[in-house]
């Protein structure tokens, strides 16, 4: 196996290991078992389990981005991310699940959380007026369309994903209307 195509798998495996048991519980042997490679194959792809563990929430975060692909909030966002989370949950969840109690990673998940509230506080800023209650909005959404996504992951998914996408996208009119009353 070449080695991008190596170190692809092992970070496909070690998503799964982290996502079922988190990073203090998931041991490299977790992981090697999961590659069904030997622990020595992971050392010459990563420096540490920390290590791995970063590379695996890179990928994520990369893929996420991928699939939404844009910085402006429209009718495709929500089910893109919607999509990126079926694609691949474990990446998901590990990104923003698990890595949020993680405190060695905790940096990660703060970026992109400034970064969500950044892109939300400017796509808002058209319809909400400058104020605390466009601050408000800004964190509100982002963390709301997270744990829906979440929410929809951990019920099995109960629908289709275009129908929680508007289940979804009505919940952020809510919170965009509550923020607009307010003001």
């Amino acid at each position: 196996m070449k080695r991008a195509e190596r170190r692809e798998q092992i970070l496909a495996a070690a998503t799964h290991a982290f996502a079922r048991a988190g990073f203090a519980s998931t041991s490299l042997d977790d992981v090697a078992a999961e590659a069904g490679i030997t622990r020595v194959l992971l050392y010459r792809h990563f420096e540490s389990k920390a290590d791995m563990y970063r590379a695996t929430l890179d990928r994520a975060c990369e893929r996420v981005a991928g699939a939404v692909e844009t910085d402006d909030f429209d009718g495709t966002s929500i089910p893109a991310l919607i999509g990126a989370a079926d694609a691949d949950s474990d990446a998901f969840r590990l990104l923003f699940s698990h890595a949020a109690r993680e405190p060695e990673f905790r940096d990660l998940v703060d970026s992109l959380t400034a970064a969500s509230a950044a892109i939300a506080r400017r796509n808002l800023a058209r319809l909400i007026p400058e104020g605390p209650w466009l601050d408000w909005a800004a964190q509100v959404v982002p963390a709301f369309t997270i744990e829906a996504v979440t929410g929809w992951l951990d019920a099995g998914p109960p629908d289709d994903p275009q129908e929680a996408a508007k289940r979804i996208s009505l919940a952020v009119d809510g919170i965009v209307q509550a923020a607009r009353l307010a003001s």
